[in-house]
């Protein structure tokens, strides 16, 4: 049993270790596995085949094992890490404290949007952008979008999509009008169109953190582990609402075989969403 803190409340050497675990696994290769799997994992609703990680009921199960799968292999270089998370609802800001130079780094740059700052900053050698899309070969962000217009979520847009009491809705796509699921993932937005979440998140970030090769960015890891801790958050305050769907869709459903429902094993992890409802024996929030 390990504990996620709070990014905000880690001391000066849980900082430094977690920083050098993250690059020692960069270095080792291993990293780079990791974002070549979510970028393989990313199948949006117009693409074919099944979808497990994004725009689907499976999206918090998926990313709950992917996330553990990469601080599993942090803790195989050093025992005393652990995934710590950020409350972008809180900690909002360019001046907040993960963007230090003794943590994740600051701001890209105008023009190219590369990081200077920080120790994942490509001109201090340690970082270098293998897994992408892109020639690019160094870490970009951009606070705020292309425009300077997007802002990261608040606590009302949290509590948006943390009120709907059912889990997801059909189609089980980027489509649902009704759940929390789509609500939190952040295609289905509020009247205002500030309930995005989790995908306005990914926008104010800016740089390699729009798109499917988004680990890319050490932040991916901290945003998730709140992703993730909003999930547990929302099972404790409806605990009689379970994941959905429960069963296999039926014959002539458009998502048959598309999506996973409660019992079908996701990949590539070989665990079903059953299997990954409960987090408590693993590691829990502080």
């Amino acid at each position: 049993m390990h504990t996620r803190k709070n990014q905000r409340n880690l001391t000066r050497t849980e900082k430094r270790r977690l920083v050098a675990a993250f690059l020692e696994l960069k270095r080792s290769g291993r990293y780079d596995e990791f974002v070549s799997l979510h970028g393989q994992f990313y199948t949006a609703d117009g693409e074919n085949g099944p979808r497990a990680a994004h725009m689907t009921p499976s999206f918090f199960p998926w990313h709950r094992q992917f996330l553990l799968a990469f601080e599993q292999a942090l803790q195989a270089i050093d025992p005393t890490v652990s995934v710590p998370y950020w409350d972008w609802t809180t900690d909002n800001t360019p001046a907040a404290s993960l963007w230090a130079e003794d943590f994740l780094g600051g701001n890209g740059r105008k023009g190219d949007q590369q990081v200077m700052t920080g120790p994942f900053a490509h001109r201090n050698g340690n970082w270098q952008i293998s897994a992408s899309v892109t020639e690019t070969r160094f870490l970009t962000r951009n606070f705020g979008g292309p425009r300077g217009t997007v802002t990261l979520p608040t606590k009302e847009d949290v509590a948006w999509a943390m009120q709907d009491p059912v889990y997801d809705s059909a189609p089980w796509d980027s489509r649902s009008a009704r759940g929390f699921r789509n609500k939190f993932e952040g295609w289905a937005s509020s009247a205002t169109d500030r309930g995005t979440n989790h995908n306005r998140v990914h926008r104010w970030v800016g740089g390699v953190m729009v798109g499917a090769v988004s680990p890319n960015d050490p932040v991916f890891w901290l945003h998730h582990a709140y992703v993730d801790l909003l999930w547990a958050r929302w099972q404790q305050a409806h605990p009689r609402s379970g994941y959905l769907p429960a069963a296999p869709l039926g014959e002539g459903d458009p998502q048959r075989g598309r999506v996973y429902s409660l019992h079908e094993k996701l990949p590539p992890w070989n665990l079903t969403s059953a299997q990954l409802l409960d987090h408590s024996s693993l590691y829990r929030y502080a």
